[in-house]
């Protein structure tokens, strides 16, 4: 699924974000990536979903070369992702159907193909009674279940979050991170990128652990391994 062999991000003001990285997550997997500020995770998840180039190395993503790639090609390589940001990203001036079925109207879905998914993923993350609500009518956590409803509504290989649960209190972290098991144990592979700690030692799924630019750790049923 993804693939990185020696991979280095220099940019241009000489910072070095990631340094001499190897790794490989594999199909199914449920990945948590941690480390302090600042050491690269974000990096990591740019280079992911192509929004950075990497300096140097090898990088593979759904089979796909990301440095041999051409830019016009990128869309289509996103489409096989799903993104799920921290600060939920919806489109304010359409409702929960409308923010979740713009992803399919991206690919031109049939509007009967749209209806059966989006209804599908709606109930999935529990919110099939708030089709016609808009994001400021949400909690915070039904925001962020519409932006997985989203990220997933096209059958994705690969969930991409950053931070997912970083503006959510404790008990609404859990019910989202139920969600991600969920799409997780039906198939999806996810990389998360995350400082919740409580959440990390307590699933205690594969982590990854990066520190000014080199991974330091990789665990299997892993903790976060850092004080907050």
């Amino acid at each position: 699924m993804i693939y990185m062999n020696e991979v280095s991000k220099v940019y241009s003001s000489g910072s070095v974000a990631l340094s001499d990285i190897t790794v490989e997550i594999g199909k199914g997997e449920f990945v948590f990536v941690v480390g302090p500020s600042g050491a690269g995770k974000s990096t990591f998840i740019k280079l992911i979903l192509r929004e950075e180039l990497p300096t140097s190395g090898r990088l593979v993503v759904n089979g796909r070369s990301l440095l041999e790639m051409p830019s016009n090609q990128v869309p289509y390589l996103r489409r096989g992702l799903g993104i799920v940001f921290q600060d939920y990203r919806l489109l304010p001036n359409k409702t929960v159907y409308d923010n979740v079925a713009f992803a399919m109207q991206v690919i031109e879905s049939s509007r009967r193909e749209m209806q059966k998914r989006v209804h599908n993923v709606l109930d999935l993350v529990g919110l099939r009674h708030k089709v016609r609500t808009y994001p400021s009518e949400l909690s915070g956590g039904e925001q962020q279940r519409v932006a997985i409803a989203r990220a997933i509504v096209n059958n994705p290989a690969i969930v991409i979050a950053d931070e997912p649960t970083g503006n959510l209190d404790p008990e609404t972290s859990w019910e989202i991170m139920k969600v991600f098991d969920t799409i997780n144990k039906a198939g999806t592979t996810i990389v998360m990128a995350t400082h919740d700690k409580t959440v990390v030692d307590a699933m205690r799924k594969r982590v990854i652990a990066i520190e000014k630019g080199r991974i330091v750790r990789d665990q299997v049923k892993g903790v976060y391994g850092y004080e907050n």
